[in-house]
């Protein structure tokens, strides 16, 4: 009987991709005839370069102006993280908020003159260099927490549970493509790399902000948590997969994709099928002495020298810094220091310049009048069902009851810090136009914000929580 189960929830695992396939070549065929609002596009604009900045500013001049950007973006980002963690959600919903403030959304809009004074032009490209540190620095973080005991025990039903909880969404955001391609599209991205690109943001997963949420709901440890971990955890790696293969398929040379795509596949199992057991090999024989700056410092060097490679391929350079984070077991010595040591000065200062940055990119002014908003609705509409129903209905078939099923979706909901990364990047590529980027990044606050209310919601009379979110 059991076996009979197992080859039937294949069979629907298999039905469910083959269909996501045809009905995914269906819309690109229909879409390849579609063009876009403004055939030039309307990119995001060129990155003025350092050396540029200096020569016209002054170095003691741009100096004093980062300082104290630094400092405003530092206070900002903790006070609404506190206010978010008072409010029961996780600090970094006040973070991602406080970003935005700070730009033209909020700050920007009702004084001018602050954001001018705060955020001139000359300390642009600095910022913008500090985020992209601090988002490497959180992706390596994001693969030291992956625990392959987890993936192990539940591989059956996570495999399910991620499975339908990205083909699901990711097909409807195709499907969304079709209408928005014609109204918010950028000529320069094309139909294809726009579709993917919608179908990969909608099947996103925060795994580091849903380890947060399970922690402070003290689900962590139990069935319901282990496999949201889990399924996230393999959700995760799809989602930077799917990314890589859009980055590598933007850059324009149809030429060099596929070269792309089997350099990829290539280095993930170099990294993951020989580098990993022998780093754990190293591990377990060098046991007590591996301590001291001296390993930091190397680990932190071949992390950047791995981003450096993924960047050479033609991907993003946080697929190299997750990969890497990967190679190493959860729980090693080596994973407790990063954490220890670089994880304060990512939370304190890197993350929240990357907020800021973000922030200063997101104009919600671009939303003009009741149709963009009602756009905007139906993206968090299509994102939030998109992940609930096919989290949902692979979670029922796999034997969990409709109340844990329903939790389920909803923390697989969760969003949160990868979605703005996710979306930065195709901002940075010019597949996102900055009012379809705005909307997007409401869609990731909205299904943040709502998943711990929810839960709670959900939650078993019997279960106890803690009041709050932690940061």
């Amino acid at each position: 009987m059991g076996t009979a189960r197992s080859w039937i929830r294949f069979a629907g695992v298999a039905l469910a991709l083959g269909g996501a396939a045809a009905l995914f070549l269906l819309v690109e065929s229909i879409g390849a005839n579609m063009s876009p609002p403004d055939a030039g596009g309307t990119a995001p604009a060129s990155v003025v370069s350092v050396s540029t900045v200096v020569h016209a500013a002054g170095p003691a001049d741009t100096m004093s102006h980062l300082l104290v950007a630094l400092a405003a973006i530092v206070a900002a980002t903790r006070a609404l993280g506190w206010v978010a963690e008072r409010a029961g959600q996780p600090s970094v919903v006040g973070e991602i908020v406080a970003g935005i403030a700070l730009g033209p959304s909020l700050l920007g809009a009702l004084w001018p003159a602050a954001t001018t004074t705060l955020f001139p032009s000359s300390i642009t490209p600095f910022l913008a260099a500090v985020s992209e540190l601090g988002v490497i620095l959180f992706m390596f973080m994001v693969g030291l927490e992956f625990d392959t005991a987890h993936l192990r025990r539940q591989a059956r039903t996570a495999v399910a549970v991620s499975a339908a909880g990205i083909v699901l969404p990711f097909v409807l955001g195709v499907l969304l493509a079709l209408w928005l391609y014609p109204r918010f599209g950028i000529g320069s991205s094309g139909f294809v790399v726009f579709s993917l690109f919608l179908g990969t943001a909608m099947s996103i997963t925060a795994f580091p902000v849903l380890a947060r949420i399970l922690k402070a709901l003290s689900l962590t440890a139990t069935p319901l948590g282990v496999t949201a971990l889990t399924s996230a955890s393999v959700d995760d790696i799809s989602g930077w997969c799917l990314l890589a293969l859009v980055v590598g398929l933007a850059d324009g040379n149809t030429g060099a994709v596929l070269p792309t795509i089997g350099l990829t596949v290539g280095y993930t199992a170099l990294m993951l099928l020989v580098l990993r057991p022998l780093i754990h090999r190293w591990l377990a024989r060098a046991g007590e002495r591996i301590t001291g700056p001296g390993v930091l410092s190397g680990a932190v060097a071949l992390l950047l020298l791995s981003s450096v490679l993924t960047e050479w391929i033609g991907i993003h350079a946080i697929f190299g810094a997750f990969l890497f984070g990967a190679l190493f077991p959860h729980d090693s010595r080596i994973a407790d220091q990063v954490r220890r040591q670089v994880g304060p000065l990512v939370a304190t200062l890197l993350l929240p310049v990357f907020f800021a940055y973000s922030g200063l990119r997101t104009r919600v002014g671009l939303l003009d009048g009741v149709g963009d908003w009602l756009v905007c609705g139906l993206i968090v509409l299509v994102a939030f069902l998109g992940k609930f129903g096919g989290v949902f209905a692979a979670a029922r078939l796999t034997g969990l009851g409709a109340r844990d099923a329903s939790s389920l979706g909803i923390l697989m909901n969760t969003r949160g810090l990868v979605e703005l990364v996710v979306l930065n990047v195709g901002l940075d590529i010019g597949i996102l136009s900055p009012a379809l980027f705005a909307m997007f990044i409401l869609m990731a606050l909205v299904t943040t914000f709502a998943t711990t209310p929810i839960v709670r919601a959900l939650a078993n009379p019997r279960q106890a929580f803690v009041p709050s979110v932690e940061a």
